[in-house]
């Protein structure tokens, strides 16, 4: 601030997250943007909330609001195994040291900045934030928790991406108005009292049972849960009312996905793209992870059930134009210690880049939180051409000798045929290019599961379909002479899952040669439809009785089926397998006896 002239700052930001002046973190993009928007903008990462507070109080009080974000991720997950463990390291801390950051690190910085300054306004965003805005199961209280308004008493919460509504924020501040005032901005969350909510001019409002009524009665929350997913997935969503003791929550539809001009600028802001100078020789993990990545577009409209891209990001894809993608490329060749590859051109899904409706007024009524399960909607464009053009423009720039796709690829996709024959080529063209030119030895794929009752839970496709790619995956990696490996993902204990299906995934994956790596336990975290299964116990759409594995023995069964090659589990899973009446799973299992 000295060195910059500056005696106030408008903004001061806090993030859970080392800084990384980088459009993957952000932290950064928000920081980048305010400036961008003439404010002056101060950041401070990993404040210390367990001393004297001095990170809180270094840089005074900011002209207009504070901002307050865990990070990349949800703090709890950042934390915690799904056997709530406590993680040896933390992949956004320098050096990956796991202490740097507190438990719901948005509510504890929140606390502090309201006991300390209780005039300036609070705005909370990011990952934490966004998928607790209303009534929500956390997984390590093992408790229904109230929308994170409620415990921090923040002003406003930005849910999603946040440059639209940030910008419309400061706008609104600049033009004279207050933090108060602001009650119909889109894609943000407040609390009102009970009698003096804000008249919504579209006038079509959505009550939700109140959060004392979920505590009561969880058909309750999963009804709940279907209306939230549905209106996050629908272009002219509805306001969202949910009561929480004598307080409301007021959750503004969404703005509309980010076009091509807009997202363009996000990404082109004047980032330094390493991380902050104080952190240097230190190592960040999760920074050396994306370094020489590009990010092409955002949302995802897979919506699978495990996952919080679509409730974070939406299904709505925004994708950045090839002008855009090309020059940060080129920013990337001209860094010091770049060798010549870049190692991912990816997204949330790889393969989703350019992709949406056909007939956008077809959109417009559309709620489904998928448009590939159970099928591929007739209406979407699986068109694959423009991604390979960005694949190809990339490979040809001079300093790049190989480009590599890191993110995960929709196969099912892939083996789409429909009725237009131009996007039919180019996923065949698409599939083999891919194999041949932009795997680094090993692609990620996620089955997720071989079960297909257990999938149509997870909103995933057949396991068949892991066949045929397999099979397309060996054949051109044999006639190209390559020796490439096919890395599946699987998730045991998902909703839906029982130990039988767990034994038949070990039988099937070992009859393809698989000793799994790539595997997690179920880990519920806020706002999933998998999460909501888990603690209801009901499906939010047929309110049918799901059975999910809950306690650690349960879990451990399940798990251990991963690691059937494992001498140490062999008598244990035969045991297993005798009390489930499967000695045709112990022969295919353990053939030698």
């Amino acid at each position: 601030m000295d060195l910059r002239g500056w005696d106030y700052v408008d903004v001061i930001l806090f993030s859970g997250d080392a800084y990384i002046d980088h459009p993957s973190f952000g932290t950064a993009v928000i920081g980048r943007l305010l400036e961008s928007l003439g404010l002056r903008v101060a950041i401070v990462p990993q404040p210390n909330w367990r001393d004297d507070l001095r990170d809180f109080k270094k840089l005074g009080t900011p002209r207009m609001f504070f901002a307050v974000t865990a990070g990349v991720m949800d703090s709890m997950i950042n934390h915690y195994t799904a056997n709530k463990r406590l993680r040896s390291n933390d992949a956004y801390t320098p050096d990956g040291r796991a202490d740097m950051r507190p438990d719901r690190a948005v509510t504890v910085y929140s606390h502090i900045l309201k006991k300390m300054y209780p005039n300036i306004p609070i705005l909370i965003g990011g990952v934490e934030a966004s998928l607790r805005r209303i009534t929500h199961y956390d997984y390590w209280d093992d408790k229904l928790m109230p929308g994170i308004l409620a415990d921090t008493q923040a002003d406003l919460l930005i849910y999603g991406m946040g440059e639209l509504p940030i910008t419309r924020i400061v706008r609104e501040l600049q033009s004279g108005k207050s933090v108060a005032d602001l009650c119909s901005i889109p894609q943000t969350a407040f609390l009102a009292e009970k009698n003096s909510i804000p008249q919504n001019v579209s006038g079509n409002d959505i009550r939700l049972f109140s959060h004392e009524e979920c505590l009561k009665d969880k058909l309750k929350q999963a009804k709940n849960f279907r209306m939230v997913e549905e209106q996050s997935n629908m272009m002219h969503a509805s306001r969202i009312l949910q009561d929480v003791g004598n307080q409301t929550i007021v959750v503004n539809p969404p703005f509309p996905p980010m076009t091509e001009q807009e997202i363009d600028a996000s990404f082109e802001l004047p980032y330094t793209r390493v991380p902050h100078p104080k952190y240097k020789d230190k190592h960040i993990s999760a920074y050396e992870m994306i370094k020489f990545s590009v990010n092409l577009h955002r949302g995802c409209f897979g919506g699978c059930a495990f996952c919080t891209i679509s409730a974070h990001q939406g299904k709505f894809i925004a994708s950045r134009s090839k002008k855009s993608i090309l020059e940060e490329v080129k920013k990337i060749t001209e860094m010091p210690d770049f060798k010549g590859y870049i190692s991912d051109l990816g997204g949330p899904s790889a393969n989703m880049y350019k992709m949406q409706g056909k007939d956008l007024s077809i959109c417009e009524k559309c709620k489904r939180p998928s448009c590939i399960h159970p099928k591929i909607c007739p209406n979407l464009n699986t068109d694959h051409s423009a991604l390979l053009d960005i694949y190809r423009s990339v490979d040809n720039l001079p300093k790049v000798k190989k480009s590599f796709i890191g993110s995960g690829v929709r196969y099912d996709m892939l083996l789409h045929r429909g009725k237009d024959e131009v996007a039919n080529k180019a996923a065949e063209e698409y599939t083999k290019e891919l194999i041949v030119k932009h795997v680094s030895g090993r692609l990620k794929v996620a089955p997720e599961h071989t079960s297909d009752k257990t999938l149509n839970v997870m909103r995933k496709s057949s396991f068949s379909q892991f066949y045929q790619f397999k099979k397309i995956f060996d054949s051109e990696n044999k006639k190209h002479n390559l020796n490439q490996q096919l890395i599946p993902y699987f998730i045991s204990s998902h909703p839906g899952c029982t130990e039988e299906d767990m034994a038949e995934l070990a039988a099937i994956t070992k009859n393809l040669n698989f000793k799994l790596e790539q595997i997690q336990d179920f880990t519920p975290s806020p706002m999933t439809l998998a999460t909501e299964i888990y603690y209801t116990g009901y499906h939010p759409y047929t309110l049918e009785k799901v059975y999910t594995a809950k306690s650690p023995s349960q879990k451990e069964s399940q798990r251990q089926f991963f690691f059937w090659y494992d001498k140490q589990n062999k008598k244990k899973l035969i045991t297993e397998l005798k009390n489930l009446k499967r000695n045709d799973l112990i022969e295919k299992l353990y053939p030698k006896g």
